[in-house]
C-alpha cells in the first residue's frame, strides 16, 4: 500500500535550522541535503536546512517543486543507481534534513526570521552559472533583491545591523555553482554592491573578518524526477513521493579557499564517511571535473537535442556524438589541463564511462538550462588555453558553440530555457543570410557573455562555417562532414592560414 509522505506518516527529528539553502532544484536535494541527512543520522551533525527559492515564481507556470515539497513536509527520497564492482547497485534514502521551504518574494517575514536567526551559520547555494552575476541596478532595500549577489549583500547587511557587528554571527557561504572561483566571485560582487550603496566601512570589515566565502566543486550526475517509471518507484519506496530525485551512486564535494577550515567544523561530512574533501584550493579538482564532465555535457547537449536524442545515454548510443565527445576531450581538453597525461586520460575515461550508466536517464533538456553561461564557464577556458598555449583554434569546442547557437536560433524548433532577454536577443538579431555577422553580433555586441570570444583569432569564422552548414544540412550531416574534414590532421591546425579556417566548413 502506498502511503502519503508527510509528518503524519513519517517520524522526523526536528532539527535547528543552521543552513539556509538557495536553490530547490534536483541537484542540491540529491547532493547537499542528502549528505547532510546522512551526517545527521550518523551523529556528526545536528543541522536542519531551510530551502529558499532564489528566483520569483513565474506567473501562470505549472506547479513548482516548492509546492510539492511543502505538501510533503519537505521530505522526499533520493534514489541512486549505478554499477559498483561490475554489479548493479541501488541505494534509496528518505531525506529528512530539510525542515522548511519557502519563497522569499511571497514570505519575506519568514525569510527575515531565518537570515537573522542566531542558529544560522551556513549558506549553501546553487543558482546555476547564471545566478552569480553582478546586476548594477539591483535594489538592496527590496524585499528581497532580485539577483543572488544582491540578496547576499542585503542579507549580510541586515545581519550585521541586527547583531551590532558581532563577529560570532558571521556566516560561512559555500557556493555550488559551476563557475571558476564561485565563492570568491560572489564575495567580490557582494562587496561591489556594498560600495555602490555606500554602506559603511565597518560592514565591509565585518564581511572580510567574520564571513567566509568558500569555493567548492560538486560532482554527481542527477537525472531528476523519474517521469517514465514513477509508479514503479512509488511502489518500491511505498510512498506517494512527487519530489523523488534519481541520481548516480558516485559523489564528490571539494570545499576549499577562504574559510575552508571553518566550513569543515560546521559541515563535517567527511566524518560521516562521505566523499567530501576540504582543501586550501579546489583548482586541480575543478579543472579536471568541470572541463571534462560538465564541458562534455554542455558540448553535446545542443547537438544531441538537434539530432532527436532525449537523454545522455541516447546521445552516447549515437556513434557520431559518442566519437565527437571522446575526441573533443582527448584533443581539445586534456592537453590543456595540468597533470600527468596518462593519469588525466584514465581520469577522463572514468568520467566518460559514467555517461553509459543505463540507470540514469539524464534528460538533455534539463542539462540545457542556461547553456549560454554554462558554455562560457565550462568550454571557453579550453578554447582560450588552446589559443594561448598552442596558437590553434580548438575545432571541437568551436563546433559545440555552433551547435549551441543553432539550438538557440529561431529556426531550431526549440524554446531554450535560459535568460529570456538573451534568447530574445539571439532570435531577434538572427540573419540566416549572413551567419558570420550573426555570430559576431552575438559574441561581441549582445552583452550575454563576460568574455570576448572573438579575441581567439579565427573563432568567429570557424563557428560561422559550422553553423552555416548546420542551418543548410542539419546537425547529423554536419557532424559527418566535420569528421571528414578533420580526420587527417585533427590537432595539427595551428592558426597560420586564416583563409583556410574561415572557409573550412564551406568547401
Amino acid at each position: 500500500m502506498i502511503k502519503n509522505l508527510n509528518k503524519s506518516t513519517v517520524e522526523r527529528v526536528e532539527r535547528p535550522v543552521r543552513i539556509l539553502q538557495f536553490g530547490e532544484g534536483n541537484f542540491l536535494r540529491a547532493f547537499a541535503d542528502w549528505a547532510i541527512d546522512i551526517a545527521n543520522e550518523k551523529g556528526v551533525m545536528n543541522a536542519g536546512v531551510a530551502i529558499c527559492k532564489p528566483r520569483p515564481r513565474k506567473a501562470g507556470g505549472a506547479e513548482q517543486m516548492l509546492d510539492v515539497l511543502q505538501r510533503q513536509d519537505n521530505m522526499y527520497h533520493v534514489y541512486l543507481e549505478g554499477i559498483e564492482h561490475k554489479q548493479p547497485k541501488r541505494d534509496v534514502r528518505m531525506v529528512r534534513s530539510v525542515m522548511d521551504s519557502f519563497n522569499p518574494y511571497e514570505e519575506y517575514e519568514k525569510y527575515e526570521q531565518y537570515i537573522l536567526s542566531p542558529e544560522l551559520n551556513l549558506i549553501i547555494s546553487n543558482t546555476t552559472e547564471a545566478g552569480i552575476r553582478y546586476e548594477e541596478e539591483d535594489d538592496l532595500e527590496a524585499c528581497p533583491p532580485i539577483s543572488f549577489p544582491a540578496k547576499i549583500a542585503a542579507l549580510l547587511y541586515r545581519r550585521y545591523k541586527h547583531f551590532g557587528g558581532d563577529k560570532s554571527n558571521g556566516l560561512v557561504i559555500i557556493c555550488c555553482e559551476l563557475i571558476e572561483n564561485n565563492g570568491s566571485t560572489l564575495k567580490e560582487y557582494v562587496l561591489r554592491h556594498a560600495r555602490r550603496c555606500n554602506l559603511e566601512q565597518e560592514f565591509v570589515d565585518w564581511v572580510e573578518s567574520s564571513c567566509s566565502f568558500c569555493n567548492s566543486l560538486v560532482d554527481r550526475i542527477v537525472s531528476g524526477f523519474p517521469d517514465d517509471r514513477i509508479d514503479e518507484v512509488k511502489q518500491e519506496i511505498g510512498y506517494d513521493d512527487n519530489a523523488v530525485v534519481v541520481g548516480e551512486l558516485y559523489h564528490l564535494w571539494v570545499i576549499g579557499g577562504e574559510g575552508y577550515e571553518r566550513a569543515k567544523e560546521l559541515l563535517p561530512l567527511d566524518q560521516a564517511g562521505l566523499n567530501v574533501v576540504f582543501t586550501p584550493s579546489v583548482d586541480s579538482y575543478r579543472d579536471k571535473k568541470v572541463r571534462i564532465l560538465n564541458g562534455s555535457h554542455t558540448g553535446m547537449v545542443a547537438m544531441g537535442l538537434l539530432m532527436g536524442c532525449q537523454t545522455v545515454v541516447d546521445a552516447f548510443n549515437n556513434s557520431d556524438i559518442e566519437t565527437f565527445v571522446n575526441r573533443m576531450v582527448a584533443y581539445d581538453v586534456i592537453p590543456m589541463i595540468s597533470g600527468e597525461p596518462q593519469e588525466l586520460k584514465e581520469f577522463a575515461a572514468s568520467i566518460l564511462e559514467r555517461f553509459y550508466n543505463p540507470y540514469i536517464k539524464h534528460q538533455l533538456k534539463s542539462i540545457s538550462l542556461n547553456s549560454l553561461s554554462k558554455w562560457e564557464a565550462r568550454n571557453y577556458p579550453s578554447l582560450l588555453d588552446n589559443w594561448i598555449k598552442l596558437g590553434r583554434v580548438a575545432e571541437y569546442e568551436c563546433m559545440t558553440f555552433a551547435a549551441l547557437l543553432a539550438y538557440y536560433s529561431p529556426n531550431s524548433g526549440f524554446t531554450p530555457d535560459d535568460t529570456p532577454e538573451h534568447v530574445a536577443y539571439i532570435r531577434e538579431n538572427w540573419d540566416s543570410e549572413n551567419i558570420e555577422a550573426t555570430v559576431t553580433n552575438i559574441v561581441c555586441n549582445s552583452g550575454i557573455f563576460k568574455a570576448d570570444f572573438s579575441e581567439v583569432t579565427g573563432f568567429v569564422p570557424m563557428v560561422a562555417g559550422y553553423l552555416n552548414y548546420i542551418e543548410h544540412n542539419g546537425m547529423a550531416a554536419t557532424l559527418k562532414r566535420f569528421f571528414g574534414l578533420n580526420d587527417l590532421g585533427l590537432i595539427i591546425n595551428v592558426v597560420s592560414d586564416e583563409e583556410v579556417l574561415e572557409n573550412k566548413c564551406r568547401r
